[in-house]
């Protein structure tokens, strides 16, 4: 008897601390793949601004609070063999619309993206969306100008 209540006890252990954990059940974690992702709450929108050398060009990401239902967003790096992280963008205020802008060249050592989206201005809680990329996806474009990156932009977002 004492073996089946040992047994159980492992079985319901960490069905009780996943129980007890209600943000592990309220986070959610989408693998975004292309250079436009939309979803019914959020618009993010990627493109390179080429400048003349590697160290000048930057990878800009419009994300867009399609439903007004996240209060911040934080960009953090990942280097996905050793896990390391790094933040890119530190957390700020998310209105309707942000640009985040990363020199290109911060995708060598930290390859993985990932926009963490906050219900709340607590961003030292677990982000309420993550929205994960294996780097720059390749369907990102690239512009010699600003204006015809923003252009883009402007355009992608309003599809």
């Amino acid at each position: 008897m004492q073996r089946v209540l040992r047994s159980a006890a492992y079985l319901v252990l960490p069905l009780l601390l996943t129980v007890g954990a209600p943000r592990a059940w309220s986070q959610e974690i989408v693998h975004g793949a292309d250079s436009v992702f939309v979803a019914p709450t959020i618009k993010v929108v990627w493109v390179v601004q080429k400048g003349p050398n590697e160290e000048a060009s930057f990878v800009l990401l419009r994300i867009v609070n399609s439903a007004g239902r996240y209060r911040r967003v934080r960009l953090d790096g990942v280097d996905p063999f050793s896990k390391n992280r790094k933040v890119l963008v530190s957390a700020r205020p998310l209105p309707t619309s942000i640009d985040l802008t990363v020199p290109r060249s911060s995708f060598a050592e930290y390859p993985s993206c990932e926009i963490q989206l906050y219900h709340d201005d607590e961003s030292h809680q677990s982000p309420s969306l993550t929205v994960y990329y294996m780097g720059v996806p390749d369907t990102t474009p690239e512009f010699a100008t600003a204006h015809d990156a923003q252009a883009y932009l402007a355009k992608m977002v309003g599809k």
